[in-house]
């Protein structure tokens, strides 16, 4: 299990918030996590102090450092052979899970091998082994992938796609013999499958989980269908890589609310795995960070505090919202914010003139992501220092 973008701080964020909410004694309430824990792990890559998550990945899948941006790639260029891979040479059903899309660097590195990781066109016809020449994807692909990213697997030209060519990978691995999925009724359904699973229930990444889209499945869910896919499809056991995607992202917007609720939900996924290996023999359960995103610090310059209760009543990720708001007629957005967005989605009823004019005077999606952040982040007293990963352990 890999948790994107999640350094010891955001531990401590959702710890804090827990013991916040919880009526038995504060400092008594200890996470999954904090019960697991081991050690720490040095995150840098080969050529830099500060990785992402396509080399951080690439060290985790190949067991050998690389370069930033490259997929099951070493550091010189040359294809590594991951463990899953290694896994299925073995006999052993795999599986790919993530809330990001299923090309995204972290399970791309395990399937895939691209010195770019924005080679997702690419990558997509890898990860299913539907190269020109390439053998029956019933035989050769990973056995289960569960997430988003549908839109690199439908050709150019159609009302979903992201890929540059005309290449239908979609129906193509359909051909092969691959079982699709794209809703969550329809995972719901699926009990066991003789074939290989591809389950992307959203165009991109899947939505946050503070949005509460019901129409897709959370981390949790998809686990749990994945582990019963893969226990039920061979004797000889599997290899399944779980990975909380969008903790990182919500990091990268530095919106604390949105963050915490992606840890929340990774640590509700790590106790459904926590459980299937109790009742399970001779099964491990991993789980880590490939970095740290963001820079968060709980408590901001000069006080030695911060104020989880801030955050609870936020429902609404920054994402969400700045979508939203840049549907919104402009002459209108300055009375969204200040009568929706600041009382109905982040639970302020007291915004000054200047934390709505912050968001109102955001230019594009990114900045406005941001200026919704930072609204809350300096009601609840918390920092960041980057929109971007640190080289903490």
């Amino acid at each position: 299990m890999i948790s994107d973008g999640f350094g010891q701080a955001s531990e401590g964020l959702a710890r804090a918030y827990m013991q916040h909410q919880t009526a038995i004694e504060q400092l008594a309430w200890t996470s999954l996590l904090d019960d697991m824990l081991v050690g720490t792990t040095r995150t840098r890559s080969a050529n830099t102090w500060v990785t992402d998550s396509a080399a951080g990945a690439t060290a985790f899948s190949c067991a050998r450092k690389s370069l930033n941006g490259a997929i099951g790639v070493s550091a010189e260029g040359m294809p590594c052979a991951t463990v899953l891979e290694a896994a299925k040479l073995a006999g052993y059903a795999t599986g790919l899970v993530t809330t990001a899309r299923i090309t995204h660097a972290t399970p791309a590195a395990f399937a895939a091998h691209a010195r770019d990781r924005d080679m997702e066109d690419l990558i997509a016809t890898q990860m299913l082994r539907l190269m020109p020449g390439g053998a029956n994807a019933a035989n050769h692909s990973v056995d289960v992938m569960l997430g988003g990213g549908r839109c690199h697997f439908l050709p150019r030209g159609t009302a979903e796609s992201c890929r540059g060519d005309s290449e239908d990978v979609w129906r193509q691995a359909e051909a092969r013999g691959v079982h699709t999925l794209t809703t969550r009724k329809q995972l719901d359904a699926l009990v066991s499958s003789d074939q290989p699973v591809l389950g992307l229930f959203g165009q991109s990444h899947l939505a946050y989980a503070i949005d509460g889209d019901t129409s897709q499945p959370p981390l949790s869910e998809m686990a749990d269908r994945a582990l019963n896919l893969l226990s039920n499809r061979t004797s000889r056991g599997f290899f399944l890589m779980i990975e909380g995607a969008r903790i990182d992202m919500a990091a990268h917007d530095n919106d604390p609310a949105t963050h915490l609720h992606e840890i929340l939900e990774y640590w509700r996924t790590v106790q459904v795995v926590k459980d299937f290996v109790q009742r399970t023999e001779n099964t491990l359960l991993i789980s880590t960070s490939d970095h740290e995103t963001g820079g968060l610090t709980l408590g901001r310059d000069p006080e030695y505090l911060w104020h989880p209760h801030v955050l609870r009543p936020v429902v609404r990720s920054a994402e969400r919202i700045c979508q939203e708001l840049m549907q919104t007629d402009r002459d209108a957005v300055a009375h969204n914010v200040r009568h929706v967005v600041m009382p109905r989605y982040l639970g302020i009823g007291n915004a000054t003139d200047g934390e709505v004019a912050s968001i109102v005077q955001a230019e594009g999606a990114k900045k406005c992501r941001r200026a919704v952040g930072e609204v809350v982040s300096a009601r609840a007293r918390l920092g960041w220092t980057t929109g971007g990963h640190t080289g903490a352990d």
